[in-house]
Order: structure tokens, then sequence, then C-alpha cells
């Protein structure tokens, strides 16, 4: 017999269950909801890490995340194609920008792709979400990302959209985006395993 019990608190749940096996009493502690900074430190050493090449471990680290810093970025020089299928996927190409002796780059209103110095490795029961900084939000600056399925590793890269119509100036290991991880109901049969695995390594 199998008895389940759930506690929910603010951001997580725990699932607690109890069973009867062989005459001896079993108890399992499954939890769900978004990693701490606890959580991610722990996870750090993990081999590989949940998180590597990062440009200031102890500042990018958050209560509910880390912050993705800037290695790169691109301009759009020819239009994409998406189709039904990925055999008709064409992605766009792009031009890398070069930042100046001070490490700056003024950016004109308009769409940027962003590759980020960090290296994210996920385990099969987590996945994360990317979220704009605040800061950048209050400069008319967002970033826009999908989603990290569990499984996957790489160096990822997201939209940044200037809507600012006095541009922007941004630096190289900017801290632009936060990652929030999410562990799910249960580790996934498959994991990520498309076009971006191990991308940019």
């Amino acid at each position: 017999m199998i008895h389940a019990v759930f506690l929910t608190f603010p951001g997580i749940r725990i699932i607690i269950t109890s069973f009867v096996q062989g005459g001896n009493k079993y108890r399992m502690m499954k939890q769900q909801g978004v990693l701490t900074r606890q959580d991610i430190l722990r996870m750090q050493d993990n081999e590989p890490p949940l998180i590597a090449g990062a440009v200031d471990q102890d500042e990018q680290i958050q209560p509910n995340g880390i912050d993705l810093t800037v290695r790169d970025v691109c301009c759009f020089s020819s239009r994409g194609n998406i189709a039904a299928g990925n055999r008709g996927r064409e992605l766009s190409t792009l031009t890398k920008l070069q930042f100046g002796l001070d490490g700056g780059l003024d950016l004109l209103p308009g769409p940027y792709l962003i590759t980020f110095n960090e290296v994210v490795t996920l385990p099969d029961n987590v996945m994360a979400l990317g979220r704009p900084r605040s800061s950048l939000n209050r400069c008319g600056v967002s970033m826009h990302s999908a989603v990290w399925d569990a499984g996957y590793s790489g160096r990822s890269q997201s939209l940044l959209i200037v809507y600012n119509p006095e541009g922007f100036r941004l630096f190289k290991n900017a801290r632009v985006m936060q990652l929030v991880f999410f562990y799910t109901s249960a580790g996934v049969d498959r994991g990520y395993s498309g076009k971006y695995q191990n991308e940019n390594l």
C-alpha cells in the first residue's frame, strides 16, 4: 500500500510517499518548486556542475536563480525560416559586433542575439526559464528566451531587444538575464537531445 502526502509552501512543493515492502515501511521525499541559492550551490558540486564559466559566481547566484552574463553580441544579417518540420528550418545569419576598448558596445534600437559566458548543464529532473534583469527593463531593453529543457547542456543564446529609441550601451560580462531553475515532478525518461545540445562549447 502506498500513501502520499503533499505539502505546499510558497514556491515549493514536497511530496512525501510512504509504502510497505516486505514488512518494512519506507518513506521517500521528492522536492518540487524553484531551486534556491543553497540548491544551486549544492549542484555546483556535480560533475559537470549546474553552471560553469561564471564570471563571479558569488555575485551572480541569486536567492532564486543565477544571473547570466554577456560573452558575445550579434546582429541579424539575413531572414530566417521555420517550417512545419525541422528539415525546413533555416536560421538567420549573424554578424558579430566588436566591443570597444573600454568593453562597451553602443546598440541602436532593434534585436540582437546574445551568447552567454556560462555553460548550463541540467540534470534530468531540473528545467529552467530565463527572465530579464529588472535594471535592463528600466533602460527600455528586454531579453527573450526559450525553455531550457531537462538534460540540456551548452552555452546558450537569447534574444535581446532594444526598445529604447535612444539606444543602449552594453558592456562585456554584464549581467543581463536571471536563469530560474525548477524541479520537475520526476526525472524525464528522455532528456533534451535537439539541435542546440552542446552548443557553443
